[in-house]
């Protein structure tokens, strides 16, 4: 009987103790870290959760490393993946707290923001001048680009969706190539569902060129359908578009600001000054607004426009109000 009483007793201190060790346990993994102001921590590509934590130990950030590595084998449940990245780390976020958040989305991002109306050449100009962005195009020409994106022999002229990106440490340039060419394969499958009945183009990749002219020629929300009318009634009539940035685009780094009367008569491409039609590929990268305009053209009877110097155009319906009008805005400035 006494034996029992014994026994009796040892069980009951041993099950104290263990739940004491628990407790302590649980104590050091809620413990706050050891920062006093947010703290960016990188977590590496290819380190698993036990290099984490000593990594976490030796900035002595965390204490008590046992206890995040114990973490492992009494509650595996709570180890989450760890995802390439890196965090913010907050004071008074407890040791648990920041394990879950090295296993979460919650990664540091930066924006980049791609202009509309750029070209292709400054896209990836900005993309190799990104912070933080790993850099895997650097050597490859455009046509391996186009090739790894799945559209081996095209040309990448506007064929990418100028928007503000995100990306987070551990993305590279071509995963932002990718978001942007998705985005314009799906935003021109839209629009091009929504094109009016009587346009003089056939093809969706038509619309993309004629969106990156109107992206071109003009910035004013109110102006790029109009432009759209102009052009779509010059190609029914046979006449030619005359677009200045075709010219430039044709003369690529050649171009210094300023386009002369041998530059209009260059045979090129890309000048519609000399070509019939639309130039073979796009000439920049059009947003949502100019693509809506290329496929819904404003009615109307203006043939031509030209810019009045605030950023907007006066349009005209004959050649003889065309010519009135650059005397007053060209000629005369």
């Amino acid at each position: 009987m006494r034996a029992v009483k014994v026994l009796l007793v040892l069980a009951v201190l041993t099950a104290i103790a263990g739940f004491g060790a628990y407790r302590y346990w649980q104590s050091r993994l809620e413990a706050p870290i050891a920062v006093d102001e947010p703290t960016l921590y990188e977590v590496p590509r290819g380190a698993g959760y036990n290099l984490v934590v000593a990594d976490l130990a030796a900035r002595g950030i965390i204490d008590d490393e046992w206890a995040f590595r114990l973490l492992t084998r009494l509650e595996p449940e709570a180890v989450p993946q760890l995802r390439l990245g890196e965090y913010m780390l907050e004071p008074g976020m407890s040791g648990r707290e920041l394990i879950a958040l090295l296993g979460s989305d919650d990664v540091v991002t930066y924006p980049l923001t791609i202009p509309e109306g750029w070209t292709f050449r400054q896209m990836r100009e900005l993309l190799a001048s990104a912070p933080k962005l790993e850099q895997l195009t650097a050597e490859m020409s455009d046509e391996a680009i186009m090739a790894e994106l799945g559209r081996e022999s095209e040309h990448p002229e506007g064929w990418f969706f100028p928007d503000t990106y995100r990306y987070h440490k551990g993305m590279s340039d071509l995963d932002i190539l990718r978001q942007s060419h998705k985005r314009m394969e799906s935003q021109l499958e839209e629009v091009w569902a929504e094109r009016a009945d009587d346009l003089p183009i056939d093809t969706p990749y038509e619309a993309l060129i004629m969106a990156s002219l109107i992206e071109r020629e003009t910035g004013a929300p109110g102006e790029r359908r109009e432009i759209a009318g102009v052009f779509k009634r010059r190609m029914e009539s046979g006449m030619r578009l005359q677009t200045d940035p075709t010219v430039i685009y044709g003369m690529g780094e050649r171009y210094n600001g300023r386009i002369t009367r041998a530059d209009l008569q260059e045979a090129t491409p890309y000048n519609t000054y000399v070509i019939d039609g639309m130039p073979p590929t796009p000439i920049a990268l059009p947003g949502r607004a100019s693509l809506e305009a290329a496929v819904n053209p404003q009615p109307g009877n203006t043939l031509y426009f030209v810019a009045k110097g605030d950023g907007t155009h006066h349009f005209s319906r004959s050649l003889r109000e065309h010519n009135a009008a650059i005397r007053r805005y060209i000629i005369n400035r």
